[in-house]
């Protein structure tokens, strides 16, 4: 392995290779030197793209996507399992915390795949929650994506339990919703009629995904925004603008007031939105 390492190019080397020398790297910001690259066809959309995402993740913290504890599914550690067996089919997630008194009681992971053998047995009344749940990945809600996605990586965990700073739980995070800061939304079978695009962190705050329909926008907070000229929230927000805009700038949009917390070179992925008091 050693052997193979020397041999790859340094990353100095590589954006050598990757930008001709006429460009002057010393006046132009990294992400400018991209937008001339996929100018110059040197890069496709989709991989400019996905470096936009990864230098993004650096600097976002796990409350930035987490699923906050209001729509956290868990399964009680006392529970039989025809008890929450309807549940776990119902909900069609791979991992779910497991809680005893409360949701600040948390005393484990549970796979939906360690309960699978049980299900083929006839007797269910030996089966006991504790003998086959996981230890939590627990962090806190200013953990960076990047760092948190080296520590799933490090500990093959693809869920971890967020906290506040007085130790309650926050929400979860799991290692797809880092992913899809990278490469954008990771639709499976079971997200046609996902409801997640909005999800409400207080009573005030929630973060919306720039894809976002303005009928469900509207909808889900009773506004009137125009869908005819737009599809997206995200394309009313760039509107705003007037421009594509960066990471934590801020917009108000008839009381709404929307902070970007990821995009690309073509579009707005995440945005955080406070909502004005009633």
């Amino acid at each position: 392995m050693a052997e193979i390492d020397e041999k790859r190019p340094r990353w100095r080397e590589w954006l050598n290779d990757l930008f001709p020398p006429e460009l002057d790297a010393e006046h132009l910001g990294f992400q400018d030197l991209l937008r001339e690259a996929a100018a110059r066809e040197l890069l496709n959309s989709d991989a400019l793209n996905i470096i936009y995402g990864a230098l993004q993740v650096a600097d976002m913290r796990a409350r930035d996507i987490m699923i906050p504890r209001s729509q956290m599914a868990s399964v009680n550690v006392d529970a039989r399992l025809d008890e929450f067996l309807p549940f776990v089919i119902e909900q069609k997630h791979s991992r779910f915390p497991v809680i005893g008194d409360d949701l600040d009681d948390v005393k484990g992971i549970l796979h939906a795949k360690d309960i699978l053998p049980w299900t083929l047995e006839d007797d269910w009344d030996d089966f006991d929650i504790k003998d086959v749940i996981r230890t939590a990945s627990v962090v806190p809600e200013s953990k960076r994506l990047n760092d948190l996605l080296q520590e799933f990586r490090s500990t093959r965990n693809h869920m971890a339990i967020v906290i506040d700073e007085y130790g309650h739980v926050s929400g979860v995070v799991t290692i797809e919703d880092v992913l899809e800061q990278i490469v954008g939304d990771i639709e499976d079978e079971h997200d046609i009629d996902d409801d997640s695009f909005i999800k409400e962190l207080d009573e005030r705050s929630f973060t919306v995904k720039g894809i976002t329909t303005i009928e469900d926008f509207n909808e889900y907070f009773d506004t009137h925004f125009d869908a005819e000229q737009f599809d997206t929230i995200g394309g009313i927000v760039a509107k705003e603008f007037g421009y594509l805009p960066k990471r934590e700038e801020t917009v108000v949009v008839e009381g709404f007031v929307f902070k970007v917390l990821n995009a690309d070179s073509r579009r707005i992925r995440l945005l955080h939105l406070t909502c004005p008091r009633n």
